[in-house]
């Protein structure tokens, strides 16, 4: 049995989920004050890439389940589901949470239901905000209307939105303790296709589910910095932190997903998410249980520093004058997204040291020029590297991944890399005549 469901945020989480609830059998109205970006949903365009997503968008408008508007009361009349999945960014100077666009769509929303309703959190958000907001819309509703407000926090990974949400590894869905009202009952009918296949679904309290997407950051985060901390210690001592993640990853304790050593990572997500995850904590009095968590941010950031030496030193001590060559400006592969990119990041620093630094991504080349537009593009690969002094690979494509070494040979100027993805098989490089460094390795 199908429900009627409003979105309320088309970037990317609510473009996601908005077109996978229309996929799933419902009927979705995303909810956008943007209207340019309403324009290019409403003629089946996404606005940024993610592979799979334009299909599942454009069938399920042509089928009529999908369809956008910028009206508030229209989303009200027409939806009892409604799902909040604008964004939460850093606060500019802090590392707190903004969440000025989640608390405006309850302020909005509340007064115009006129039913009873559920209003379900996908947003990332420090913990006890799902309690706030429920108090306040109810506060704001129409007397004798009764609103609950629920979490159900997302677990997406930019390049495979559609898979996780359309076959997600669990559901968690946070209900106040105090008042339950139909929250549990209403996500299970919005979620029926997904629990008839066994998708583990757990119920908690409110705090608890606003939780588990801050520790599930967290510990993401630790994961990516701890490889890259024995990455530093691997450099120094003369080791290979490939074949030691390879070793350590054996240990079914430990896992060798995410034990990729690097330049770090980046995004909309993690940086700002392990940062307001911090600041809360601090506001709760917890602040000592995560102070690990500024480190695993210092290893992050100081990785980008060391490509830019490592680029130095491989260039006889000055970028100045020197053409470098970057491949990948996105801050993972099969996205467009250049948020807190250390790709970027590291072409921006290595220009301002004297670089003419030329960049190619094969999907992030607007996001980047709007974000760098100092910076020089490229419409390829062996492009970018033409009279390249050095060539640094930055975002692990599949491509940059499939290069042919001694086709690019024949563009630079000087046959030297640094693979600041460990993505690239250092041998075959070596046997080609380059000069071939990795992060952590030998």
């Amino acid at each position: 049995m199908s429900c009627r469901i409003a979105v309320f945020g088309t970037g990317y989480l609510g473009a996601t989920h908005a077109a996978c609830m229309a996929e799933l059998g419902h009927e979705v109205l995303g909810v956008d004050v943007d209207a340019s970006k309403l324009a290019k949903l409403e003629s089946g365009e996404v606005p940024f890439y993610e592979p799979g997503l334009e299909e599942v968008l454009k069938q399920n408008i042509e089928d009529g389940r999908l369809r956008f508007t910028a009206s508030y009361e229209e989303a009200a009349a027409f939806a009892d589901v409604h799902f909040i999945g604008v964004g939460t960014p850093q606060k500019r100077g802090e590392y707190a949470a903004d969440l000025t666009y989640v608390d405006a769509v309850v302020e909005t929303l509340a007064p115009l239901l006129d039913r009873a309703s559920v209003i379900f959190g996908k947003s990332t958000v420090p913990v006890g905000t799902a309690e706030r907001l429920g108090h306040r819309a109810r506060q704001l509703a129409p007397a004798g209307v009764e609103i609950d407000v629920a979490w159900n926090p997302e677990f997406l990974r930019e390049g495979y939105a559609v898979r996780d949400t359309l076959h997600p590894d669990r559901l968690v869905l946070g209900v106040d303790r105090d008042r339950p009202g139909r929250a549990e009952e209403v996500a299970r009918k919005v979620y029926a296709r997904l629990l008839s296949v066994n998708t583990p679904f757990l119920v908690t309290d409110l705090a608890t589910a606003e939780l588990v997407k801050a520790a599930a950051n967290a510990f993401l985060a630790t994961k990516i910095s701890f490889i890259n901390a024995m990455a530093e210690v691997c450099e120094t001592a003369g080791a290979d932190v490939s074949v030691l993640a390879d070793a350590i990853g054996y240990d079914a304790r430990i896992g060798r997903r995410f034990l990729n050593a690097g330049i770090g990572f980046g995004g909309g997500c993690l940086p700002k998410d392990i940062r307001a995850f911090m600041a809360r904590a601090g506001e709760i009095g917890a602040d000592e249980a995560l102070t690990f968590l500024r480190e695993v941010d210092n290893i992050n950031m100081r990785r980008r520093t060391r490509m830019v030496e490592l680029a130095r030193e491989a260039v006889g001590g000055s970028l100045l004058g020197t053409s470098v060559a970057v491949l990948g400006a996105a801050f993972k592969p099969d996205s467009d997204d250049v948020r807190d990119s250390p790709a970027l990041s590291i072409a921006g620093q290595i220009q301002l040291q004297g670089a003419s630094v030329n960049v190619y991504d094969p999907k992030a080349m607007d996001n980047s020029r709007a974000v760098f537009p100092t910076l020089n593009y490229a419409t390829s690969a062996i492009e970018a590297c033409v009279n390249a002094d050095l060539v640094l690979v930055l975002t692990e494509w599949k491509e940059f991944v499939a290069l042919d070494p001694q086709a690019l040979r024949t563009a630079v100027r000087r046959p030297s890399i640094i693979d600041g993805r460990n993505c690239l098989e250092a041998q075959t490089w070596r046997d080609a005549g380059w000069t071939f460094r990795a992060l952590g390795r030998v």
